[in-house]
């Protein structure tokens, strides 16, 4: 048997999976394949291809999750799954098929060009996509009452005497759907539907955090969760996408890595002398990302520790308390600072990238003891 290493290219699809070969020293693909996605061939075309050198797979992540993967690993086959976002193109590159995506795949991944993602085990990915239940809930929540406010505003009902979704609207929306109602009957009908989706919705949301809150206990989640906790902004929810999205903190050597990990620095475009930073790059998690431009918003407010922040700090560190405080007047100082000059929006998005800074340092115990006492 040859010791030289084959390079495998995969381009997945839900019904098929293209594979690019591309042997140590050929300098383009001996042979592009198309199998089915099925693991039993997929395992077959990999052992007969074995007898030829050393296999080294690698797929673009995608809706195939981590399934060939971990297959491939239990068939003693190394395989990486590779950040989309960060693949190099060429300038003016417009082709787009299968075989030369995998193909490509293959020549980039031979040369160390790919960057690969971090595979969560088995245990950490069902609690995650737990999390992004609750996440996609809300989203429908949100989406429920956009059509219930629309619906009404068509109908000449606005809510004008408080807050949309605090209980005295809630309240004026049951009387809307009640029997002695305003609206016509037709309307009625329309609205008592969309009320009662909007409260199925809310109600298996609720579920999920009830679920999602006994899981922040366990011993495996509990610790990094009530750390995180320890901020302003980062509630439980917010504690819970970080912790099963980021997993272990330790594999960024610093900040600015986990920043660029969440989409959180700007683009760059540098020539000669000059340097332009543009938008953020938006190339890395979405769903840590969203967490924590919502949780950068309560540091508009002048530095406090209120009740609830007192009770989730309750038996947590001094050290991992006080950066918390720290992290309070900075990011505070800085929104003032940049609101001034720019949009909100613009100004907590600076926010929720620093705040990265801070909450990486207390998952890292001896930069929490070094930032602690600067």
């Amino acid at each position: 048997m040859s010791h030289s290493i084959i390079y495998l290219g995969l381009d997945v699809h839900k019904d098929s999976i293209t594979i690019a070969v591309l042997p140590e020293g050929a300098p383009v693909p001996t042979r592009v394949e198309r199998l089915p996605n099925d693991l039993t061939k997929l395992r077959r075309f990999c052992e007969r291809l074995a007898a030829e050198g050393a296999l080294r797979a690698c797929y673009e992540a995608s809706g195939a999750g981590y399934v060939i993967h971990r297959a491939m690993r239990d068939w003693g086959y190394p395989c990486d799954v590779i950040a989309p976002s960060l693949i190099p193109t060429k300038p003016g590159q417009q082709r787009k098929h299968d075989k030369y995506d995998a193909a490509q795949l293959a020549r980039l991944y031979r040369a160390g060009e790919l960057t690969t993602i971090r595979i969560p085990s088995e245990a950490e990915e069902r609690v995650r996509d737990l999390v992004r239940c609750r996440e996609t809930l809300q989203r429908e929540v949100l989406a429920s009452r956009h059509y219930i406010l629309k619906f009404l505003a068509r109908r000449g009902f606005v809510y004008r005497e408080g807050t949309n979704w605090s209980t005295t609207h809630y309240a004026w929306l049951r009387r809307l759907a009640a029997a002695s109602s305003p609206l016509v009957a037709e309307d009625q009908e329309v609205f008592g539907e969309y009320l009662a989706l909007l409260e199925y919705k809310l109600a298996r949301r609720d579920a999920l955090d009830h679920r999602i809150g006994e899981l922040a206990l366990t011993p495996a989640l509990a610790p990094a969760v009530n750390r995180l906790q320890c901020f302003r902004g980062v509630q439980r929810h917010v504690a819970m996408v970080l912790t099963t999205e980021i997993g272990d903190w330790r594999r960024f050597g610093s900040p600015r890595q986990l920043m660029a990990y969440l989409g959180l620095v700007p683009k760059e475009r540098s020539s000669g002398d000059r340097e332009r930073r543009g938008s953020l790059t938006k190339a890395g998690n979405s769903h840590c990302r969203h967490v924590l431009v919502q949780a950068a918003w309560a540091y508009r407010f002048q530095p406090k520790v209120g009740a609830a922040l007192v009770a989730r700090q309750r038996g947590q560190s001094p050290v991992v308390i006080a950066h918390a405080w720290k992290a309070q007047h900075r990011l505070h100082t800085l929104y003032r600072k940049l609101a001034f000059r720019t949009k909100p929006q613009i100004a907590v998005v600076a926010v929720a990238r620093e705040l990265v800074g801070f909450l990486w340092a207390v998952m890292q115990d001896q930069d929490v003891r070094r930032s602690a006492a600067a």
